[in-house]
């Protein structure tokens, strides 16, 4: 008898070599749940899959089912994203991306948003020059979390709910990442904060409530993208427990 069959819409986040030829990937679907398959024969020079479960392309898939993987029996290549292969600044770009996902999403746990928001990232890294990738990448990580129920609270106290007016661009505002966002005067005796500067927060909000056409038309300084990075780094740490080494190369890389 056959193995059952189905087919899905993925992104794909990871790959990760098996024996000698094949591969392991880690795939975004279409419903926001975490796949992971085996692509036989995909490291073979010949294979159809090479070129079309790349990093960060979008493809239709047809799948059979597996004792411990399913495995990819076809694919259909429908957005290829080969810019963010091929330019060493939007490859550093979109690798926090995909391995934020591998951290929060989870097999049989569907979260729609999370696959329409990724998707429309990667086509507006694709599109933007490689001043503006940080920018991306850091909006994406905020909405990521956003979706994935670990919002920060950006402009009403953790402690009492206040909200908290908008301070000058060069101050500096509490906030705990361990309660979850700013904390206002009356409540900082109460909570660990640290001091973040207005103007990454700032960068938060208008980030996490934009649109990426809106945030490709934007005039982000790299200094202030790689303050919101800084940001989501701790906020990630924090709230995901995971230290993203794609993050970490961004950081230290000098590409910006």
């Amino acid at each position: 008898m056959s193995a059952p069959t189905y087919d899905a819409r993925v992104i794909v986040l990871r790959k990760t070599k098996l024996g000698e030829s094949d591969l392991i990937v880690t795939l975004l679907a279409e419903d926001g749940s975490q796949m992971r398959a085996v692509a036989k024969g995909a490291r073979k020079p010949t294979s159809s899959f090479a070129a079309r479960l790349e990093l960060y392309s979008v493809a239709d898939a047809f799948f059979a089912r597996g004792r411990s993987l399913d495995i990819v029996k076809e694919v259909r290549l429908v957005e290829s994203n080969d810019r963010l292969r091929r330019d060493l600044e939007h490859a550093a770009g979109a690798a926090p991306m995909a391995e934020l996902l591998d951290r929060v999403t989870q097999m049989g746990l569907e979260n729609e948003r999370l696959f329409a928001l990724t998707r429309a990232a990667l086509a507006s890294l694709g599109r933007v020059e490689a001043a503006q990738v940080p920018a991306v990448c850091a909006a994406h990580l905020l909405k990521t979390l956003a979706f994935a129920g670990l919002r920060p609270s950006l402009d009403t106290c953790v402690g009492c709910g206040r909200a908290l007016p908008a301070g000058p661009p060069e101050g500096n505002v509490a906030l705990s990442y361990h309660e979850g966002g700013v904390v206002c005067p009356l409540c900082r005796s109460g909570m660990e904060t640290v001091m973040v500067p207005e103007a990454a927060l700032a960068w938060c909000r208008a980030l996490l409530g934009s649109t990426f056409a809106e945030i490709e038309a934007l005039e982000v300084d790299p200094s202030a993208s790689f303050g919101v990075l800084r940001f989501c780094q701790q906020w990630i740490g924090e709230h995901v427990g995971a230290n993203l080494k794609s993050l970490n190369f961004l950081f230290t890389s000098g590409l910006f």
